[in-house]
């Protein structure tokens, strides 16, 4: 019963490693891509950079529309206060509402809305082209990295394979060295050599976590033990574009190149700024309109009565007959005050008209703005022509680098070959006891750094074709 029962565990023990394995997922260039695409930071702020370039499109649309604003207030008065419904002067408190809609509309301000409709609309622009270098930027970096990984893989490859050979010489010197055929001491540099292979292999490894780490925070993948590229054997072809002549590739980097449309979209906006600056010296006219009404909550008066307690009140005599000149003494008859809708519907007023403003003087702020504008589109234009000849330097850098790379490459392979027949040959003088295993270690290091250097300069070159490929207008991937 008890073997049965481990036998069950290792089973389960079995299963579970294969469903930890399953979910690692081996992930193409494409996908890399594609995924920064969705999941990059600086990605995702260059597409709240647009958004907001949509939110100032809209505001600047309103400043086309009217204005619309309602307002209301209630308040209390208490003591001596004037009714604004009876006019009179009264000692009590009182309750007032007060409710009132106002409209405006700027019919003309130096076509300052005007430019910035225009200029909203260029710097929407600005940010899709923006957003467009943004991802041309990662995707370099992905392609980079991914490449930077498949040139780890290649590599520990070549280590794990050497060791693997040396692991081989070490069992035929240690029979050589029990037949008496070579000296102990070869048998001690082959362990040493195995040991230098180990630390290779340990540095390799490294190398090669550290590239997928490298990989997976452009993706933003939390888990990046889990995260592999897949092994593809990418070789180095002839680009087409490399055929082009570097002015060729130069005219065609400046048609499609987003740096230049960024440029230019910032020289339009300063433009616009300039006029924008320019209306602030204008006269503005502006049509309003408002609506107003109130209400009372205290009692009215109806009516006037004589006093009868004091129905006349002496205000002086007659010269020379001394007759008393008197006046009634009328007190005010209250009712309680009417409806608040009737009152609202009585007091309410209107009032509309046009207001002409004519910048005088301000402070030098209007004259200042203007001057300031000016500055900033001179500096905007040379950031222009200078965007211009850093593409045009940036293009030929490229191209150099990728010849470079070419030669770098062709020179490795060169050198493997040469390295490969240099070791057969030392191989065979080792196996026959005519090179002692220094010797012997020495020509294998030289061809193995020679392989890591061919790899190394293989990937190197694909980068950099890539990247003149962009230049050319050809993307990193093609859709599908």
């Amino acid at each position: 019963m008890t073997y049965r029962l481990q036998k069950i565990a290792i089973l389960f023990i079995l299963v579970l490693s294969y469903s930890a394995n399953a979910q690692v997922k081996n992930w193409t260039l494409q996908e890399c891509i594609e995924y920064a695409m969705k999941n990059n930071i600086s990605v995702k702020q260059s597409e709240l950079d647009a958004k907001a370039t949509d939110i100032d499109k809209k505001l600047a649309l309103g400043s086309f529309l009217p204005t619309l604003n309602a307002g209301a207030s209630h308040s209390w008065n208490i003591g001596l206060n004037q009714n604004i419904t009876t006019g009179l002067l009264e000692n009590q408190t009182i309750q007032y509402t007060s409710a009132s809609i106002n409209s405006s509309i700027a019919i003309y301000n130096g076509l300052q809305n005007q430019n910035q409709w225009r200029k909203a609309k260029i710097a929407q622009l600005a940010a899709q082209y923006q957003l467009t270098k943004m991802q041309e930027d990662i995707s370099l970096y992905v392609a980079n990295a991914y490449l930077d990984i498949l040139f780890n893989k290649e590599n520990l490859k070549v280590q794990q394979a050497q060791l693997a050979f040396d692991e081989k010489q070490l069992n035929r010197t240690q029979e050589l060295v029990n037949a008496g055929s070579i000296p102990r001491g070869d048998l001690l540099d082959m362990k040493a050599t195995i040991a230098t292979d180990n630390q290779r292999i340990i540095t390799a490894e490294n190398a090669l976590l550290i590239s997928r780490l490298s990989l997976a925070q452009l993706l933003k993948l939390d888990d990046f033990r889990n995260f592999d590229v897949a092994d593809v054997n990418i070789e180095p072809t002839p680009s087409p574009v490399m055929a082009q002549t570097p002015e060729a590739i130069v005219e065609k980097a400046k048609e499609i190149r987003v740096e230049i449309k960024i440029a230019q979209a910032n020289l339009d906006i300063a433009e616009r700024n300039v006029k924008i600056a320019k209306g602030g010296l204008m006269p503005s006219l502006t049509g309003f309109y408002s609506f107003s009404t109130r209400a009372s909550y205290s009692d009215q008066v109806t009516g006037f009565v004589l006093d009868p307690v004091n129905p006349t009140t002496i205000i002086g005599q007659v010269e020379g007959t001394g007759q008393n000149v008197v006046q009634p003494n009328y007190l005010p008859v209250f009712s309680k005050a009417a409806p608040v809708f009737d009152q609202f519907s009585a007091n309410k007023g209107h009032n509309f008209g046009l207001e002409l403003r004519v910048p005088i003087f301000n402070g030098f702020s209007a004259k200042g703005n203007v001057e300031r504008s000016k500055v900033n589109y001179e500096k905007t234009k040379n950031a222009f022509d200078q965007a211009k000849l850093d593409l045009e330097l940036n293009v030929y850098k490229a191209i150099s680098d990728a010849k470079g790379a070419l030669k770098t490459y062709e020179a490795a392979l060169a050198t493997v070959e040469a390295r490969e027949g240099s070791f057969n040959y030392a191989k065979e003088k080792f196996e026959v006891g005519l090179m002692n295993a220094f010797d012997f270690n020495q020509s294998q290091t030289v061809y193995v750094t020679a392989q890591s250097d061919l790899i190394r300069a293989k990937y190197d070159y694909i980068f950099k074709s890539k990247v003149v490929e962009l230049y050319f207008g050809i993307p990193i991937i093609q859709k599908q």
